[in-house]
This record gives C-alpha cells, structure tokens and sequence, in this order.
C-alpha cells in the first residue's frame, strides 16, 4: 500500500510531529511505502531510510531556495516557531494554501497514494479531500482548539469533517471533542491510541552523573525530576517551577527540556523563586530524551490541556512514574500502577506527590512501568488496527480530482 501523509507541524518537536513519523516507521516496516509532506524552516531535519520526505519550507534563520517569507505557523507554539496561524495575513494564508496545495498535486501525481492520512481537522486535510483518495484524517487536539478560538477556518475544518472517509481520534476526552464540534463527524470515528518509538523510548542503564555532566551539571544529586515538552501556557511549567520551590532540598535537581515562546519567562520565574537546582536544557534529540526519562525519579506532566500526553507514555516506556494533570486523554492510561494523577493547577499536590515518590511513600516497580507501557503503547504493536482502517477503504482509482 502507498501511503500519503500530511503534517501541519515538522516532524520533531511536536506531539503530531513525533506521532507521524512513528507511524511512518511502523510502516515501513510492515511493507509499506509512505511519504511525508509536511513544513519545515532548516535543511538539516533528520531523514528516514525508507521513508520519502517533502518540506515545504519556511523562512526563519536559514536562507533556503523557494522559502516561504514567514515562519511556518502553529496552533500554540512550537520549539522553531512561534507564529500562530491567527497571526496570518490574507496574503500569508494564501500563499501557505499555495505551497501545500502545490505539495500534495505533486505528490499525488508521482507517489500515486492509495490512501491520504492527514493530521488534524485543519487547512491542509481539506486540500487533501480535493482528490478521489480516501482521506484518513487524525485529530490531536489543538486542531479542535483553533477551531474553536476562530471562525476564519471554519470553512476548512467544517469541510474536512464532511469531506473526510474517517476520523481517527486519539483518547475518549478528544473523540467527544471532535463529534461536539463536528456532528457530521459522528459515526466515522475510530479510537486509536497513540503509540510510541520502542526502538528510542526503552528503560537502559545509564549513569546519572554523566547524564548531567552531557548538560553542564557538574553538582551531584541524589533525585532528579523531569519534564519535557513544549515552554507554553499550556503545559503549566509554571505550576512545576512553583511546586519545585515547595520541593527543592539540595539534593533534587529539576531537568526542564524543551523550548518555547516561555523559555525567556519561566527563567525568571525561577530566578524569581531563587530556584538553585532548576536547569532548562532547551530543545533535545529524542535519544537524549531517553537518558534523561532513565535517570529521572519522576517525570512531570503539568498541562493544562493534553489530548493525549504521548511524552508521559515515553517516560513510562523508561521505567520511570509519571505524575501528570488529570486533562484530555491522560487519565485514559495513567493508572495507580504507573503513575498519580493530580488536578490542574495545583502546584501543592503535585510537590507532594513528587516528593512521596522520593521518600518512597508511594512506590513504583520501573520494570512494571516499561512493561505497561512496551504492551499498550508500542507503535508496533498498534499499527495493525490503523493499517485495517486503510484496507477497509479498498485501493480505488488515484488522483482523480473532485468535480
């Protein structure tokens, strides 16, 4: 089968990003032929023996041939970006639909897909359904947020839903999402849940004082407390640095990875708090990740919102707890086992939970935990259910445009 994918968002750098290629792999790795289309503002993006890559670029600090004269824009923000699709002109959106429209048309004349898989009910699965493919459609979440904040692209995302074969939608809270928002969307939602990469997310035996010492941190600690994500509203950084000021003992260290329109913001907050064990290590390689979730006691996940929380899943793949905001899809898969679940915004709970599990007032078995998620999460082990919503769509005739 030839499978046409289609991303709002890099591959790297975002929860979509990082589910696309997963499930490219899977894939390719099942037989498959896939490509990507999807934006990109650098040249240097990691590439996928196997795997067929189309940017389109976008202009931020590199010169490229072709570019865009703007960033690539975002739903909230994004590690390389932090222009948000609201922020687009009339002319900027229309030369965006441009570029994609012009992506896909070639695309579909040369790859020839059997079948388009698009993520999120947004601009670019409607230039999708232009064509007599069958057009899979993922919903992640902050599509049905930019679907809500402004009416300017209902007119694609109203489309999308009607226009779509099938929708797949990635945890109970973002299925009700999508068929409140969208009832024309009712009947043709699958939920599927989002796996992870088990060749880079595995519990390994790691020193924790050179993991440190990777990142310039040359104090020896007995505990560590991770997070890693985007720096934005929504993932509630904030409420971790304020719990950290109620946790923090000298002997606990904060790893805070990822990068944002906050990053310059929360460095003060905690300069604020006179936090001395905090250290933001900005945006890192998934494999550094994997150190990271191995040496960490306990890793947080603080959001506010959270359709998903594929980053929760690929610390417990790690063997490490996860204390995480009781939003969107997480209680979905954050049992009592692996993990405590907190309310939002509540900065007291969840210093407490991070610092029962430190005093091992609630205890966690790390081989329990990489087990659950290796069983339940692995992409590998989920591909088969989306590959069946593929076949369940026959191979037609391709590329014939809508009339």
């Amino acid at each position: 089968m030839r499978i046409l994918m289609i991303n709002h968002f890099p591959l790297a750098g975002s929860g979509s990003g990082v589910y696309t290629m997963n499930i490219a792999k899977s894939l390719r790795d099942k037989g498959h032929d896939v490509c990507i289309i999807m934006p990109e503002n650098r040249t240097n993006f990691n590439r996928e023996d196997g795997i067929k890559l189309h940017p389109v670029y976008f202009k931020q600090k590199e010169e490229i041939p072709g570019q865009l004269p703007f960033n690539f824009p975002c739903f909230t923000t994004h590690p390389n970006s932090t222009l948000n699709f609201s922020d687009l002109t009339d002319e900027e959106l229309n030369e965006y639909v441009d570029a994609f429209r012009k992506a896909i048309k070639e695309e579909v004349e040369s790859f020839c897909p059997d079948v388009i898989h698009g993520q999120h009910i947004w601009i670019l699965s409607d230039l999708a359904a232009e064509y007599d493919i069958p057009l899979i459609v993922t919903a992640h979440g902050t599509d049905i947020v930019g679907h809500q904040r402004s009416n300017r692209f209902h007119s694609y995302t109203n489309d999308v839903a009607s226009k779509c074969a099938h929708i797949i939608t990635i945890s109970e809270d973002n299925k009700k999402l999508v068929e409140q928002e969208f009832p024309q969307a009712t009947g043709k939602t699958t939920l599927i849940r989002n796996g992870y990469d088990s060749n880079v997310f595995y519990q390994d035996v790691y020193n924790r004082n050179k993991v440190l010492k990777k990142f310039g941190i040359e104090k020896e600690y007995a505990n560590v407390v991770c997070f890693v994500g985007k720096l934005t509203e929504i993932k509630g950084v904030d409420t971790l640095l304020n719990a950290a000021s109620t946790y923090e003992d000298g002997n606990t260290a904060t790893l805070i990875a990822g990068n944002g329109e906050l990053f310059e913001e929360l460095n003060t907050m905690a300069n604020n708090l006179e936090l001395s064990d905090v250290y933001f290590l900005g945006n890192l390689p998934q494999e550094e990740l994997r150190a990271i979730y191995n040496v960490a006691d306990v890793s947080c996940v603080p959001s506010r919102f959270e359709a998903f929380g594929l980053v929760a899943i690929e610390a417990l793949a790690c063997g490490t707890p996860v204390v995480a905001s009781t939003v969107g899809g997480i209680p979905d898969f954050l049992k009592p086992d692996v993990g405590v679940l907190i309310p939002v915004d509540d900065a007291n709970a969840l210093a407490s939970s991070i610092q029962k599990i430190l005093n091992n007032e609630i205890c966690f078995d790390s081989r329990h935990i990489a087990q659950y998620a290796y069983t339940n999460y692995a992409q590998e082990t989920l591909i088969d259910e989306l590959i069946d919503i593929y076949e369940g769509y026959g191979v037609g005739e391709k590329g014939k445009k809508k009339v």
